[in-house]
């Protein structure tokens, strides 16, 4: 497959915001406003799918509104990058009504993470244009500890060379969305090495039980030569974790990843760094594959933007590890 790159972002661009899973509807004015200085401040433009303020019992829209918002975002020249208002549970209703030409011949930043990794491994599966799991526009909220997540979203979409992903200092796992102030950070114990190795590959991933929704369909990515990040939400837990990524470890061409990054855990899920390890150990098909963990992506506070479809390495061993994005 022949990859397509998004132009960079740069100031006095345009960013149009759709809502493939769930309405900006839910999201507070107060924090909407905090968003929109965020974007202010980087110098972007803000503008608003027509459709993204209904909201029905699922907290979403029709597939067709949704459609039409994403549609016209792709379609309009002044528009250099597309970003989803906040997950949800039902992006992949859309896959079966996406233009996917449009897309490909109007290749531009579309930028999201959680249930909007159906769409960024579809896009990049049936068109070849690299997207980016990364914040979504409810993120840019966050008051305090944003400091982090904003340094990559730049370095991943504001710029064009390679980047290595260091660890944050910090993480949180609260609702700021509910309440600003009352938050509580964690020191971050940095990435942890599970097998050694020196890995290069196509990225590919993002929230675990969203990418699986793809098996077995035309819009589930070639997973060969790939490095996996691999996330999952507070839904999950160790047993329903371990059983979606043996679903994983049963496609046919899983031998030929070549390695794994897993996110963080929220705390909810009650998956530790030691529970994961033990998944890991059990499963004989990632023996021999290089893996570290607990790196800054997932659903907590803190997160890297990463391109699906681009081009990741690694090299883990004797305690030491460098993770680099090569292409984006």
């Amino acid at each position: 497959m022949n990859k397509i790159f998004p132009k960079k972002l740069k100031k006095g661009d345009t960013v149009q915001i759709v809502a493939p899973a769930s309405s900006l509807g839910i999201i507070s004015q107060e924090n909407r406003e905090i968003a929109n200085q965020r974007f202010q401040k980087m110098g972007l433009k803000l503008i608003f799918g027509k459709h993204v303020e209904e909201i029905d019992e699922f907290n979403s829209s029709s597939i067709e509104s949704r459609i039409e918002d994403l549609h016209e975002a792709f379609r309009n020249p002044k528009v250099k990058a597309v970003l989803c208002v906040i997950g949800g549970f039902n992006s992949n209703q859309l896959l079966e009504y996406i233009d996917w030409n449009l897309i490909k011949n109007n290749p531009k930043i579309f930028c999201g993470y959680s249930d909007i990794t159906a769409l960024g491994n579809a896009i990049f599966t049936k068109t070849g244009v690299v997207n980016y799991s990364g914040p979504a526009y409810a993120t840019f909220s966050e008051k305090k500890g944003f400091d982090y997540t904003l340094e990559y979203f730049e370095k991943c979409l504001f710029a064009k060379k390679s980047f290595e992903i260091k660890p944050s200092q910090k993480w949180s796992d609260d609702k700021y969305f509910l309440n600003q102030n009352d938050r509580t950070f964690f020191k971050n114990e940095g990435p942890l090495i599970i097998n050694e190795g020196k890995v290069e590959g196509t990225l590919l991933g993002g929230n675990l039980c969203t990418l699986n929704l793809l098996q077995g369909t035309q819009f589930f990515p070639d997973i060969s030569n790939s490095i996996l990040f691999i996330e999952d939400d507070y839904e999950s837990n160790a047993v329903t974790f371990d059983r979606n990524l043996q679903s994983l470890l049963h496609l046919p061409n899983f031998g030929k990843v070549r390695g794994i990054v897993f996110g963080r855990f929220q705390r909810a899920s009650e998956i530790t760094n030691e529970k994961l390890l033990k998944i890991i150990k059990t499963k004989k098909e990632l023996k021999n594959i290089p893996i570290i963990i607990n790196v800054d992506f997932g659903h907590t506070q803190s997160m890297i933007t990463f391109p699906i479809g681009g081009t990741a390495k690694f090299s883990a061993k004797d305690g030491k590890i460098k993770l680099e994005i090569v292409s984006h």
